[in-house]
């Protein structure tokens, strides 16, 4: 075979193996960003049976009154005057079995998960717009390549 139509079929196997990594990564976005958003739901749900609000500031009662006196010297903002010690379920990991934890604790897990995927979904977005940038910067084959061999090489017949 000739040189340059090797080299051709190289880059290309490079560029669709690159695409099929940009996809995966893109998928794990996904994911990861659909447990964020469950995660996001559930904390919401407690700081309303808690009746506080994510900036930690007490909501207030239907009276239009705070919940907890401003003075008021409180350990956990998330939990305000709900008794943290109040057991709740959740579903535990791999979401096969539930696990009665105290309230206090279970919010606390819930932000320390809230943190870690944050934290991977970032990290997963960067490597996507890396990835992007790495395919966009490659894609100056689509220069080298004539239409009809592009053609071809899709319907896999020669045009000639």
């Amino acid at each position: 075979m000739d040189e340059g139509v090797q080299k051709l079929q190289h880059d290309l196997s490079v560029v669709e193996y690159e695409a099929e990594l940009l996809l995966l990564t893109r998928q794990e976005v996904v994911e990861s960003d659909k447990a964020r958003n469950s995660n996001r739901e559930a904390l919401t749900a407690l700081r309303k049976i808690a009746r506080t609000s994510q900036s930690s500031v007490p909501m207030l009662n239907e009276e239009g009154t705070h919940f907890i006196n401003e003075d008021s010297n409180i350990t956990c903002k998330t939990c305000g005057s709900h008794d943290g010690s109040e057991p709740l379920w959740i579903l535990g990991a791999g979401g096969d079995f539930f696990v009665s934890l105290p309230f206090h604790e279970t919010h606390m897990k819930l932000e320390d998960e809230q943190t870690q995927l944050n934290l991977t979904v970032n990290k997963l977005q960067s490597k996507v717009k890396e990835k992007t940038l790495s395919l966009s910067e490659k894609g100056a084959l689509a220069d080298k390549i004539g239409p009809s061999i592009l053609k071809s090489l899709v319907t896999l017949k020669d045009n000639r």
